[in-house]
């Protein structure tokens, strides 16, 4: 051979022709069927080893009627919060021998059945995080996308397995906190329309600010220039507090309030929503809802998983956020 030269990749037939097996025999002991003879599955196994031989991945998958691949689609792989919670999926996936692939819709609902659909095809089964599509969408393509698990969403009537957060507990707990600080002017930052996370938020804010504060909602988003943008505008409503719709929108109010001198949380209070890993070490640290992100992750395998295995997947699941009181709210100003 010469130099530079690629050697050529070792064959299934390669390995059968120095075990002197055939190549079924050879594919069967790759797969771990446990109807080949001891001796033989030495034979190969040595032989494999002595070549070099890796097997596909994709033909073991193909031979055994599964790919030992799930997917996860997300709206914005850009949130830690989104994030996090493929690194519980993925950790708890790993452990079982299943590998994650990611697909991101971007922020856009109407991309959202065509990418779950096609991600699914290609895969064993889907983890649908915080979708955007509309509840009658998700009833009709449930069943092109089964198996499948749907995280941070209720849907009533969906037969699929579902993990959830309590965002109204969230809220309900951040308006007492400001109340209770005497702020009586509060802003909301808010997030995607077509997220429903945020609608319930709005929701429960409404419900929840009648009688105890006036509260001013503003478009915003989900990212940290969002929260850039949108901080000057709050500010100017009057509002003394300031309620993000994310950890990522709230912390880019905290860069805007910082580069125009307006001191947090003397001037004005912030307050975020996830409890994502910036907000601890945000200056000043950030006030947040912590939602359990990882364990997310690791319940939807859960389900998945035994779906997959063809068992009765445990109880469908809903996580009550917790208040993280830190350094970016305080009394209202006199």
């Amino acid at each position: 051979m010469e130099p530079g030269e690629r050697a050529p990749s070792v064959t299934i037939r390669d390995v059968a022709r120095a075990a002197q097996v055939s190549p079924a025999t050879v594919s069967r002991v790759m797969n771990r069927r446990s109807t080949v003879d001891v001796e033989l599955a030495r034979r190969v196994q040595q032989a494999a080893a002595s070549l070099g031989y890796h097997p596909s991945v994709v033909a073991q998958g193909l031979a055994r009627g599964r790919t030992e691949l799930v997917s996860i689609l997300v709206p914005d792989l850009g949130n830690p919060m989104f994030q996090s919670v493929l690194r519980g999926i993925s950790r708890a996936a790993g452990v079982e021998g299943y590998r994650v692939l990611v697909t991101d819709s971007h922020e856009m609902p109407l991309e959202e059945p065509f990418l779950a659909q096609e991600t699914r095809l290609r895969t064993d089964g889907l983890v649908l995080c915080s979708p955007r599509s509309h509840d009658q969408e998700l009833l009709e393509l449930a069943g092109k996308l089964e198996p499948f698990v749907l995280v941070n969403r209720h849907v009533e009537g969906l037969l699929a397995p579902m993990v959830a957060v309590d965002y109204a507990a969230g809220i309900r707990a951040l308006v007492a906190h400001l109340a209770g600080l005497g702020h009586r002017h509060v802003a909301y930052l808010s997030g995607p329309m077509a997220s429903v996370s945020n609608q319930e938020r709005l929701d429960t804010l409404h419900a929840s600010a009648e009688g105890r504060f006036e509260l001013t909602v503003l478009e915003c988003g989900s990212m940290h220039e969002d929260g850039y943008e949108a901080a000057d505008r709050a500010l100017g409503t009057g509002a003394t507090a300031i309620i993000g719709y994310n950890d990522l929108v709230a912390l880019g109010a905290l860069g805007k309030f910082h580069a125009i001198g307006v001191s947090v949380p003397d001037e004005v209070s912030v307050v975020g929503f996830d409890d994502i890993a910036f907000a601890r070490y945000a200056s000043p640290m950030l006030t947040t809802v912590a939602v359990p992100q990882e364990a997310l992750g690791e319940e939807a395998w859960q389900r998945l998983s035994a779906v997959l295995r063809g068992e009765e997947p445990p109880a469908d699941v809903c996580f009550t956020p917790r208040l993280e009181v830190r350094q970016s709210t305080a009394r209202v100003p006199r």
